[in-house]
């Protein structure tokens, strides 16, 4: 148990630490309230899942391996990345916003926000090799994948708690969020950070 919580501390610190999912969920949010937000950070989780499962079977280190579909998943997410930031440099570029009040359910915002957070996180195979290098740190060889499993799943919830929180902060703020200039600036911030994150996962090399 000791090496478990070891684990939990150790996951807690790295789902903190900003990258693409955090990027894609601040877009959903901004662009659809809580609700798409909520349903981007569980898309996220659920490829968090897929990917850790492929990982705990063995089938992660199958696709690390075949070099060609490893660079095809990595340069699919590198183009959804760039589509994703330039979608909120535009909306940055003609500053219009539709109000919603809160607790309005929009028409295919559920099913937009969790695409976007599944398809943006599957597709980065930073993710899988993030399994597939940390898991071994803390579990021998002949772990069962059940418990290999349970690790991913840990570190998958906790990434949907810390988004969760993310996306339950922001609506909150959103009387401030929600003026023209403060959208428009943080349209700008996250459409720059989306491609940064593409430009960062196309110049690294597996």
């Amino acid at each position: 148990m000791s090496q478990y919580w070891t684990f939990v501390v150790f996951a807690a610190v790295l789902v903190l630490v900003p990258g693409a999912d955090f990027a894609v969920v601040v877009k959903n949010t901004l662009g659809g309230g809580r609700r798409r937000g909520a349903w981007s950070a569980a898309g996220v989780t659920a490829s968090n899942v897929v990917q850790g499962a492929a990982a705990a079977t063995g089938l992660g280190a199958l696709v690390v391996r075949v070099g060609p579909l490893f660079q095809a998943i990595r340069w699919i997410g590198v183009a959804y990345l760039v589509w994703l930031g330039l979608q909120a440099l535009r909306s940055a570029v003609r500053g219009r916003y539709r109000a919603y009040p809160a607790g309005e359910r929009l028409p295919g915002q559920a099913l937009t926000g969790f695409r976007q957070g599944f398809v943006s996180n599957i597709t980065n195979p930073k993710v899988l090799a993030f399994y597939l290098a940390v898991l071994p740190q803390f579990l021998g060889p002949a772990t069962p994948v059940p418990v290999l499993a349970a690790y991913a799943l840990t570190h998958a919830v906790l990434g949907l708690g810390w988004l969760l929180l993310l996306v339950a902060g922001l609506d909150r703020a959103r009387a401030v969020l929600a003026r023209r200039p403060v959208r428009r600036a943080l349209d700008a911030l996250t459409g720059v950070a989306l491609l940064g994150f593409g430009a960062r996962l196309a110049a690294e090399r597996a």
